[in-house]
Parts: C-alpha cells; sequence; structure tokens
C-alpha cells in the first residue's frame, strides 16, 4: 500500500462510506486504511487524526463554496444576480456532496470544540455575506422588505442544509434545476412593487 497522490481522496471516500454504514464511534482508522488502499503513514499524512478526517469530510466541501461565494463577489453583479449565483453554487456543490454532507451533519457531534468552532465559523461567514447582501439591497430599495434577511437567509439555507436528506442524483430533476427553482422563489418574494 503506498501514499499515492490520491490516497486523500481514497482516504475521504472511504471514511465517508464507513461512518454511513458504521457510525463514527464504530469506525477505527485500520478500517478506513484498509478501504482506502494506503499505509498507515499515507493517511496521517493527510489527517491528523480520525476526527480531523470527519472535519475534512465536510471541510471540503465549505472550503468549496466559500471560494465559491468570494469568486462570485468579485463579480459585482446586481444584488439578484448575486444572490441567484450563490444559490446555484450552494445548491450545486451541495448535491455534489450529498453523502459527505449527509455523514457529516450526523456525525458532526463528535467534533471536539476547536474543529466545531472552525466549522461554524466558516458558515457563519457564508450565512452573514448572504444576509448583508439581502439587507443591503433591501436598505437600497432593490429588494422588498417582504421579509426580513434573517428570515431570507435561513430559507436559503434550511434548503441547503436539508438537501443532502432528500435529494437522489438518479431523481427527476437536476440540481441546476433545483438551484433555479429555489432561486426564482426567493427572488420573486424580494421583487419591488416597480
Amino acid at each position: 500500500m503506498t501514499a499515492a497522490p490520491d490516497a486523500r481522496e481514497r482516504v475521504l471516500d472511504a471514511a465517508v462510506e464507513l461512518f454511513a454504514q458504521q457510525g463514527f464511534d464504530g469506525t477505527s482508522v485500520s478500517q478506513v486504511i484498509t478501504r482506502a488502499g494506503v499505509a498507515k503513514g499515507g493517511f496521517y499524512h493527510h489527517f491528523a487524526s480520525k476526527e480531523a478526517l470527519l472535519y475534512e469530510v465536510y471541510g471540503d466541501l465549505i472550503g468549496r463554496q466559500l471560494d465559491g461565494m468570494d469568486e462570485i463577489l468579485r463579480r459585482q453583479l446586481s444584488p439578484a444576480d448575486t444572490l441567484r449565483a450563490l444559490i446555484a453554487d450552494l445548491v450545486v456543490t451541495t448535491a455534489a456532496s450529498a453523502r459527505p454532507a449527509l455523514v457529516f451533519w450526523r456525525e458532526m457531534n463528535r467534533l471536539g470544540d476547536e474543529r466545531t468552532a472552525q466549522y461554524r465559523q466558516a458558515r457563519r461567514r457564508y450565512h452573514d455575506t448572504v444576509r448583508r447582501l439581502i439587507r443591503d439591497a433591501q436598505t437600497a430599495g432593490e429588494f422588498a422588505s417582504v421579509a426580513s434577511a434573517d428570515t431570507v437567509t435561513f430559507t436559503i439555507f434550511g434548503f441547503v442544509n436539508e438537501l443532502p436528506l432528500w435529494y437522489k442524483p438518479t431523481g427527476r430533476k437536476r440540481p441546476a434545476q433545483l438551484a433555479d427553482e429555489l432561486a426564482d422563489l426567493v427572488l420573486a418574494a424580494l421583487e419591488t412593487s416597480a
């Protein structure tokens, strides 16, 4: 067994499968190593512990989502186009990682305080950005104030957070279609009457 260039991904994939089947507590590092086909050193080259591995199951996704958010904000689009792009990115990336996200949600209570704080800080950064976008557009009269920025933000993230529970890659609707429907719903509610 070797620490091939794709060892990190193989370990993550193996951990997701084992955590889904056996739970975090029921899965040992040696089981992950065996399933991934890597050497013990290959595992510890990428992950300091089983807890660090659990964090990365979702940390990988939130990292990509934060990078996507930053890229969307750099475009300096209108508030409506920015919100649509953010919703699309959140839905599509969450759907693509639905199983790891579901495993993480189920097992995240196994994280220690430091990793829990890191996770919450990353999520809060995204939530605060969306809330601020909506609030600023409402203040400027570009979005209606039919609901508070907090309520709209919780609606968006409620949908995204629940997605791993019901989304099926073989289902009738593709992630982009789901994203369009959510964005259409949210933006219709925020539309100002001209």
